[in-house]
C-alpha cells in the first residue's frame, strides 16, 4: 500500500469507493432500493444522497428487472451506473437484462458499444434471513461470457475492486458477503484499484492448497492457523475473481503443495470448486497431485431459518480443519 492506511469497515470502504468515483466522474451514479434516505439495506450508501443529491443517488421501486434495464440503457449511452440489488437472491428477477443484454451487447454490436455497469449485491448466509435472502449465486453469473464476477473478502479489496470495476468497460457483478460488512481492516486513503484478474496467496504453505472465496477465506485462514499446531503448513488462496479466473496462481500453488481443497459457501454441486478441480485436472498440475481433490461447499438444500441448521448448511471452521487434516495426511 502506497497511501496511508486507516482502519475502515468493509461497508464504509465500499461507500468511500463510490464517493470517490462520483466525485471524480459525473457519469457515475448509484441506483437501487432504499439507497437514498435510508442509506441502503445494510447502510452501505450512508450519506451519499446528502453529498450528491437524488439525481445521482436514485431510489427505485421494488422492480429489479426495471432498475437493471434502466442501468443497462444508461451504460450503453455513456453513463457509469452502480446498481445495488438489495439481496443477491433478487438478481434472479433481473436476469434478462444482466445475462441477455448487458453481457452480450458488446459482442452482438461488434465492439461498438460497451456496458460499464457495476451490479452490487449482498450475498450469503449467516444473518437468519432464510431461504430467499441467503443464497450464494456467483457461479450462475460466472457461467456467462461477457460478465466479470468478483467477491471481495476484505475492506481493502472491497474498495479497490469496486474502483477497478468502475473503470472496466464491461459489466461487473460484485458479491458482497453480508457478514463482512462490519469487518474492519486497513484501507488506504485516496484512489487505488485491485486488479480484476488476479487471485491472491494470503497464506503461504507447503502441505496443502486451499482455494477459498469471500467469507470462506477467513474461515480457511483460521483453520490453517489451528492446523499449524499439528505440524501442517497450509497455503490459502483468495480466489477474489470467479470470472475471469486466475488459473495460473492456483496451478503454481498445487504444483508446490501437491494437494488441493476448494471451499465455497455456494452449493457444492456445479459450484466454482468444480470448475477449479476440472481446471487442475486439465493442466500440468494434475501430474503433481498426490491425492484426489476435495471440495467443500453448501449442502443440497435451501438455507434454513433455524440458526443451527443455517450453520450446518455451509462450511464451517471445524469441517475445514477435519477435511484438510485428512487430505494432508492421506486419509482421503
Amino acid at each position: 500500500m502506497t497511501q496511508e492506511a486507516r482502519e475502515l469497515s468493509y461497508a464504509i470502504a465500499i461507500r468511500e469507493a463510490m464517493g470517490l468515483a462520483m466525485e471524480a466522474d459525473p457519469t457515475v451514479f448509484l441506483m437501487g432500493e432504499d439507497v437514498g434516505v435510508y442509506g441502503g439495506a445494510f447502510q452501505v450508501s450512508g450519506d451519499l444522497i446528502d453529498r450528491f443529491g437524488p439525481e445521482r443517488v436514485i431510489e427505485t421501486p421494488i422492480a429489479e428487472l426495471g432498475g437493471a434495464g434502466l442501468c443497462v440503457g444508461a451504460a450503453m449511452n455513456g453513463m457509469k451506473p452502480i446498481f445495488e440489488i438489495q439481496f443477491s437472491d433478487f438478481a434472479t428477477l433481473a436476469l434478462d437484462q444482466i445475462v441477455n443484454q448487458a453481457a452480450k451487447a458488446r459482442f452482438m454490436l461488434g465492439g461498438e458499444v460497451s456496458v460499464p455497469l457495476v451490479v452490487r449485491m449482498p450475498a450469503g448466509s449467516g444473518t437468519g434471513a432464510a431461504a430467499q435472502h441467503s443464497q450464494s449465486l456467483e457461479a450462475w453469473f460466472a457461467h456467462v461470457p461477457g460478465l466479470k464476477v468478483v467477491q471481495p473478502s476484505t475492506p481493502y479489496e472491497a474498495k479497490g475492486m469496486l474502483l477497478a470495476a468502475l473503470e472496466d468497460p464491461d459489466p461487473v457483478m460484485v458479491f458482497e458477503h453480508k457478514l463482512l460488512y462490519k469487518m474492519v481492516g486497513e484501507v488506504p486513503e485516496g484512489y487505488y484499484t485491485v486488479p480484476l484478474d488476479k487471485a491472491k496467496v494470503v497464506r503461504e504453505g507447503k502441505d496443502l492448497t486451499i482455494v477459498a472465496s469471500s467469507i470462506m477465506v477467513h474461515k480457511a485462514l483460521e483453520a490453517a492457523e489451528k492446523l499449524t499446531e499439528e505440524g501442517l503448513d497450509i497455503e490459502v488462496i483468495d480466489l477474489r475473481i470467479a470470472r475471469p479466473m486466475d488459473k495460473q496462481t492456483i496451478i503454481e500453488s498445487v504444483k508446490k503443495t501437491s494437494r488441493l481443497m476448494c471451499v465455497h459457501e455456494a452449493v457444492k454441486t456445479l459450484g466454482i470448486g468444480a470448475e477449479i478441480s476440472a481446471m487442475i485436472c486439465e493442466s500440468e498440475a494434475f501430474d503433481y497431485l498426490d491425492a484426489p481433490i476435495v471440495r467443500l461447499g453448501g449442502t443440497e438444500n435451501p438455507i434454513p431459518y433455524n440458526p443451527e441448521l443455517e450453520k450446518a448448511s455451509v462450511p464451517q471452521v471445524p469441517g475445514i480443519i477435519e477435511a484438510a487434516r485428512d487430505l494432508a495426511k492421506g486419509v482421503r
